[in-house]
Protein backbone atom coordinates (compact mmCIF):
# COMPACT_ATOMS: atom_id res chain seq x y z
CA UNK A 1 0.00 0.00 0.00
CA UNK A 2 1.46 3.34 -1.07
CA UNK A 3 1.78 6.11 1.53
CA UNK A 4 -0.92 8.78 1.52
CA UNK A 5 0.29 12.35 0.86
CA UNK A 6 -2.41 15.03 1.22
CA UNK A 7 -2.28 18.06 -1.05
CA UNK A 8 -3.23 21.33 0.64
CA UNK A 9 -2.88 23.90 -2.11
CA UNK A 10 -4.71 27.20 -2.37
CA UNK A 11 -3.97 28.85 -5.71
CA UNK A 12 -5.60 30.33 -8.78
CA UNK A 13 -7.48 27.77 -10.85
CA UNK A 14 -4.88 27.40 -13.61
CA UNK A 15 -1.99 27.05 -11.16
CA UNK A 16 -3.99 24.61 -9.03
CA UNK A 17 -4.73 22.51 -12.09
CA UNK A 18 -1.01 22.41 -12.94
CA UNK A 19 -0.14 21.12 -9.48
CA UNK A 20 -2.88 18.49 -9.63
CA UNK A 21 -1.32 17.24 -12.85
CA UNK A 22 2.40 17.52 -12.06
CA UNK A 23 2.51 16.25 -8.49
CA UNK A 24 0.66 12.92 -8.92
CA UNK A 25 2.71 12.25 -12.07
CA UNK A 26 6.02 12.96 -10.32
CA UNK A 27 5.00 10.87 -7.30
CA UNK A 28 3.71 7.92 -9.30
CA UNK A 29 5.11 4.79 -7.67
CA UNK A 30 6.21 6.75 -4.58
CA UNK A 31 2.99 7.91 -2.92
CA UNK A 32 -0.71 8.44 -3.42
CA UNK A 33 -1.01 12.25 -3.63
CA UNK A 34 -4.56 13.59 -3.48
CA UNK A 35 -6.32 16.77 -2.30
CA UNK A 36 -7.02 16.60 1.42
CA UNK A 37 -10.72 17.08 0.72
CA UNK A 38 -10.75 13.72 -1.14
CA UNK A 39 -9.32 11.75 1.79
CA UNK A 40 -11.24 9.77 4.37
CA UNK A 41 -10.61 10.25 8.07
CA UNK A 42 -8.61 7.02 8.15
CA UNK A 43 -6.46 8.16 5.21
CA UNK A 44 -5.82 11.48 6.88
CA UNK A 45 -4.68 9.67 10.00
CA UNK A 46 -2.17 7.64 7.93
CA UNK A 47 -0.49 10.74 6.44
CA UNK A 48 3.00 11.51 7.75
CA UNK A 49 3.85 14.23 5.22
CA UNK A 50 1.73 16.75 3.30
CA UNK A 51 2.46 18.96 0.31
CA UNK A 52 1.31 22.50 0.95
CA UNK A 53 1.00 25.97 -0.57
CA UNK A 54 -0.86 28.65 1.36
CA UNK A 55 -2.76 25.99 3.34
CA UNK A 56 -5.69 26.64 5.65
CA UNK A 57 -4.42 25.81 9.16
CA UNK A 58 -7.79 24.20 9.86
CA UNK A 59 -7.15 21.66 7.10
CA UNK A 60 -3.69 20.89 8.46
CA UNK A 61 -5.26 20.29 11.86
CA UNK A 62 -7.21 17.37 10.36
CA UNK A 63 -3.92 15.53 9.79
CA UNK A 64 -3.00 14.40 13.32
CA UNK A 65 0.13 12.39 12.53
CA UNK A 66 2.10 14.70 10.26
CA UNK A 67 5.86 14.65 10.83
CA UNK A 68 6.73 17.25 8.20
CA UNK A 69 5.28 19.36 5.41
CA UNK A 70 6.80 20.10 2.03
CA UNK A 71 6.10 23.69 1.03
CA UNK A 72 5.87 24.49 -2.67
CA UNK A 73 7.17 27.98 -2.01
CA UNK A 74 10.57 29.31 -0.96
CA UNK A 75 9.05 31.84 1.45
CA UNK A 76 7.81 30.25 4.66
CA UNK A 77 7.24 33.19 7.02
CA UNK A 78 3.47 32.64 7.04
CA UNK A 79 3.86 28.94 7.82
CA UNK A 80 6.28 29.70 10.64
CA UNK A 81 3.76 32.13 12.10
CA UNK A 82 0.69 29.90 11.70
CA UNK A 83 1.95 26.41 12.52
CA UNK A 84 2.59 25.51 16.18
CA UNK A 85 6.24 25.19 17.17
CA UNK A 86 5.63 21.61 18.28
CA UNK A 87 3.89 20.83 14.99
CA UNK A 88 5.31 19.24 11.84
CA UNK A 89 8.69 20.31 10.54
CA UNK A 90 8.57 22.73 7.61
CA UNK A 91 10.65 22.03 4.50
CA UNK A 92 10.84 24.93 2.05
CA UNK A 93 11.12 24.64 -1.72
CA UNK A 94 14.74 24.85 -2.87
CA UNK A 95 14.46 24.46 -6.61
CA UNK A 96 17.63 25.48 -8.53
CA UNK A 97 15.37 26.70 -11.33
CA UNK A 98 13.90 29.28 -8.94
CA UNK A 99 17.33 30.82 -8.41
CA UNK A 100 17.83 31.05 -12.18
CA UNK A 101 14.37 32.56 -12.66
CA UNK A 102 14.99 35.12 -9.93
CA UNK A 103 18.42 36.02 -11.31
CA UNK A 104 16.80 36.59 -14.71
CA UNK A 105 14.16 38.86 -13.16
CA UNK A 106 16.76 40.82 -11.19
CA UNK A 107 18.82 41.38 -14.34
CA UNK A 108 15.75 42.33 -16.40
CA UNK A 109 14.47 44.95 -13.98
CA UNK A 110 17.97 46.22 -13.21
CA UNK A 111 18.36 46.84 -16.94
CA UNK A 112 14.95 48.52 -16.94
CA UNK A 113 16.25 51.02 -14.40
CA UNK A 114 19.78 51.19 -15.82
CA UNK A 115 18.45 52.11 -19.30
CA UNK A 116 16.09 54.70 -17.78
CA UNK A 117 12.93 53.04 -19.04
CA UNK A 118 10.62 54.78 -16.51
CA UNK A 119 11.75 58.17 -17.85
CA UNK A 120 11.18 57.14 -21.47
CA UNK A 121 7.76 55.75 -20.58
CA UNK A 122 6.80 59.12 -19.10
CA UNK A 123 8.13 60.86 -22.18
CA UNK A 124 5.95 58.71 -24.40
CA UNK A 125 2.87 59.69 -22.39
CA UNK A 126 3.84 63.35 -22.81
CA UNK A 127 4.80 62.92 -26.50
CA UNK A 128 8.36 64.08 -25.80
CA UNK A 129 11.18 62.98 -28.15
CA UNK A 130 14.37 63.41 -26.12
CA UNK A 131 17.47 61.26 -25.84
CA UNK A 132 19.41 61.04 -22.58
CA UNK A 133 23.09 60.10 -22.07
CA UNK A 134 23.71 56.36 -21.71
CA UNK A 135 25.82 55.00 -18.87
CA UNK A 136 27.69 51.72 -19.18
CA UNK A 137 26.96 48.89 -16.71
CA UNK A 138 30.42 49.37 -15.22
CA UNK A 139 29.38 52.88 -14.22
CA UNK A 140 26.53 51.53 -12.04
CA UNK A 141 26.78 49.84 -8.68
CA UNK A 142 24.06 47.34 -7.83
CA UNK A 143 23.73 46.21 -4.23
CA UNK A 144 21.91 43.00 -3.34
CA UNK A 145 20.54 42.60 0.18
CA UNK A 146 20.32 38.90 1.03
CA UNK A 147 23.06 36.45 0.08
CA UNK A 148 21.25 33.12 0.12
CA UNK A 149 20.87 31.00 -3.00
CA UNK A 150 18.69 33.58 -4.75
CA UNK A 151 20.83 36.57 -3.87
CA UNK A 152 24.12 34.86 -4.68
CA UNK A 153 22.88 33.76 -8.11
CA UNK A 154 21.47 37.22 -8.84
CA UNK A 155 24.81 38.82 -7.93
CA UNK A 156 26.65 36.46 -10.28
CA UNK A 157 24.26 37.26 -13.15
CA UNK A 158 24.65 41.03 -12.60
CA UNK A 159 28.44 40.69 -12.36
CA UNK A 160 28.54 38.66 -15.58
CA UNK A 161 26.65 41.48 -17.32
CA UNK A 162 29.24 44.06 -16.37
CA UNK A 163 27.70 45.78 -13.36
CA UNK A 164 29.71 46.73 -10.30
CA UNK A 165 28.13 44.68 -7.54
CA UNK A 166 28.21 44.35 -3.79
CA UNK A 167 26.17 42.28 -1.37
CA UNK A 168 24.86 42.43 2.19
CA UNK A 169 23.66 39.86 4.69
CA UNK A 170 22.86 39.96 8.40
CA UNK A 171 25.80 37.72 9.21
CA UNK A 172 29.19 37.57 7.51
CA UNK A 173 29.36 35.68 4.21
CA UNK A 174 32.18 35.28 1.73
CA UNK A 175 31.47 35.01 -2.02
CA UNK A 176 34.50 34.61 -4.25
CA UNK A 177 35.08 37.70 -6.39
CA UNK A 178 32.20 39.68 -4.83
CA UNK A 179 32.44 42.53 -2.32
CA UNK A 180 30.27 41.58 0.66
CA UNK A 181 29.20 43.38 3.83
CA UNK A 182 27.22 42.44 6.92
CA UNK A 183 25.58 43.94 9.99
CA UNK A 184 24.25 47.46 10.43
CA UNK A 185 27.45 49.17 9.32
CA UNK A 186 27.54 46.97 6.22
CA UNK A 187 23.93 47.83 5.36
CA UNK A 188 24.70 51.55 5.51
CA UNK A 189 27.76 51.00 3.32
CA UNK A 190 25.83 49.13 0.62
CA UNK A 191 22.87 51.54 0.61
CA UNK A 192 25.14 54.59 0.41
CA UNK A 193 27.10 53.35 -2.62
CA UNK A 194 24.42 51.52 -4.66
CA UNK A 195 22.72 53.13 -7.65
CA UNK A 196 20.23 50.27 -7.58
CA UNK A 197 19.45 48.21 -4.47
CA UNK A 198 17.79 44.80 -4.83
CA UNK A 199 16.00 43.24 -1.85
CA UNK A 200 16.20 39.44 -1.65
CA UNK A 201 16.27 38.87 2.11
CA UNK A 202 13.85 36.49 3.84
CA UNK A 203 11.19 38.06 6.04
CA UNK A 204 12.15 37.54 9.69
CA UNK A 205 11.79 39.51 12.90
CA UNK A 206 15.19 41.06 12.12
CA UNK A 207 14.37 42.09 8.53
CA UNK A 208 10.79 43.32 9.04
CA UNK A 209 10.92 47.07 8.39
CA UNK A 210 14.62 46.84 7.47
CA UNK A 211 14.17 49.47 4.77
CA UNK A 212 12.54 52.18 6.83
CA UNK A 213 13.09 55.86 7.51
CA UNK A 214 16.55 55.42 9.02
CA UNK A 215 17.85 53.20 6.22
CA UNK A 216 16.38 55.41 3.51
CA UNK A 217 18.21 58.47 4.84
CA UNK A 218 21.48 56.69 4.01
CA UNK A 219 20.68 55.78 0.38
CA UNK A 220 22.65 57.30 -2.44
CA UNK A 221 20.87 60.35 -3.80
CA UNK A 222 18.77 59.42 -6.84
CA UNK A 223 19.16 55.66 -6.36
CA UNK A 224 16.45 53.13 -7.20
CA UNK A 225 15.03 50.17 -5.32
CA UNK A 226 13.83 46.72 -6.42
CA UNK A 227 11.90 44.64 -3.89
CA UNK A 228 11.63 40.99 -4.91
CA UNK A 229 11.72 39.72 -1.29
CA UNK A 230 8.66 40.37 0.92
CA UNK A 231 6.52 43.47 1.30
CA UNK A 232 6.91 44.06 5.07
CA UNK A 233 10.68 44.39 4.69
CA UNK A 234 9.93 47.89 3.39
CA UNK A 235 8.15 50.61 5.36
CA UNK A 236 5.64 51.89 2.78
CA UNK A 237 5.28 55.35 4.31
CA UNK A 238 9.04 55.85 4.48
CA UNK A 239 9.47 54.65 0.90
CA UNK A 240 6.79 57.01 -0.42
CA UNK A 241 8.41 59.90 1.44
CA UNK A 242 11.82 59.07 -0.06
CA UNK A 243 10.31 58.96 -3.55
CA UNK A 244 8.37 62.18 -3.06
CA UNK A 245 11.39 64.18 -1.88
CA UNK A 246 13.61 62.75 -4.66
CA UNK A 247 15.96 60.81 -2.42
CA UNK A 248 14.92 57.80 -4.51
CA UNK A 249 14.42 57.94 -8.25
CA UNK A 250 12.22 54.87 -8.73
CA UNK A 251 10.98 51.72 -7.02
CA UNK A 252 10.12 48.42 -8.71
CA UNK A 253 7.86 46.53 -6.30
CA UNK A 254 6.78 42.93 -6.81
CA UNK A 255 5.74 42.15 -3.22
CA UNK A 256 3.52 43.97 -0.75
CA UNK A 257 2.33 43.80 2.85
CA UNK A 258 -1.17 43.04 1.52
CA UNK A 259 -1.59 41.05 -1.70
CA UNK A 260 -3.27 41.65 -4.05
CA UNK A 261 -2.33 45.31 -3.61
CA UNK A 262 -5.51 47.20 -2.60
CA UNK A 263 -6.97 49.35 -5.37
CA UNK A 264 -6.75 52.49 -3.26
CA UNK A 265 -3.03 52.10 -2.47
CA UNK A 266 -0.92 55.11 -3.58
CA UNK A 267 1.65 52.86 -5.27
CA UNK A 268 -0.73 52.20 -8.18
CA UNK A 269 -0.73 55.78 -9.45
CA UNK A 270 2.66 56.95 -8.22
CA UNK A 271 4.82 58.09 -11.18
CA UNK A 272 7.98 56.72 -9.55
CA UNK A 273 6.65 53.24 -8.77
CA UNK A 274 6.37 50.17 -10.98
CA UNK A 275 3.87 47.68 -9.55
CA UNK A 276 4.24 43.98 -10.41
CA UNK A 277 1.81 41.21 -9.32
CA UNK A 278 4.34 38.98 -7.48
CA UNK A 279 5.83 37.52 -10.66
CA UNK A 280 9.59 37.77 -10.16
CA UNK A 281 10.25 34.08 -9.43
CA UNK A 282 7.13 31.93 -9.37
CA UNK A 283 7.49 28.26 -8.56
CA UNK A 284 7.49 26.23 -11.79
CA UNK A 285 5.28 23.17 -11.14
CA UNK A 286 7.15 20.85 -13.53
CA UNK A 287 10.58 21.37 -11.95
CA UNK A 288 9.33 21.78 -8.38
CA UNK A 289 7.37 18.52 -8.59
CA UNK A 290 10.61 16.66 -9.33
CA UNK A 291 12.23 18.17 -6.21
CA UNK A 292 9.20 17.13 -4.13
CA UNK A 293 9.37 13.60 -5.53
CA UNK A 294 13.07 13.28 -4.67
CA UNK A 295 12.44 14.49 -1.11
CA UNK A 296 9.51 12.14 -0.55
CA UNK A 297 11.27 9.14 -2.08
CA UNK A 298 14.23 9.67 0.26
CA UNK A 299 11.86 9.92 3.22
CA UNK A 300 9.80 6.85 2.41
CA UNK A 301 12.87 4.77 1.47
CA UNK A 302 15.20 5.82 4.28
CA UNK A 303 13.16 7.82 6.79
CA UNK A 304 15.24 10.95 6.15
CA UNK A 305 13.43 14.29 6.39
CA UNK A 306 15.05 17.02 4.26
CA UNK A 307 16.67 19.97 6.08
CA UNK A 308 13.86 21.87 7.79
CA UNK A 309 13.28 25.53 8.51
CA UNK A 310 15.05 26.87 11.59
CA UNK A 311 12.17 28.35 13.59
CA UNK A 312 14.54 30.72 15.40
CA UNK A 313 15.95 32.25 12.22
CA UNK A 314 12.65 32.00 10.33
CA UNK A 315 14.10 30.31 7.23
Amino acid sequence: MKPIVPLLIRAQSDEYASWLTCLPQALDGIADARPVSDLSEAERARAEVAIIANPDPKDLATLPNLKWVQSLWAGVERLVAELPEDGPRIVRMTDPQMAETMAEAVLAWTLYLHRDMPRYARQQQERVWLEHPLKLPGERTVGVLGLGKLGSRALARLHDNGFNVCGWSRTEKDISGIETHHGQAGLTEVLSKSDITVLLTPLTQETRGLIGKAALTTVKKGASLINFARGPIVDDSALLAALNDDRLNHAVLDVFAIEPLPEEHPYWAHPKVTVLPHISAPTVPATAARIVAENLKTYFDAGIIPPAVDRTRGY
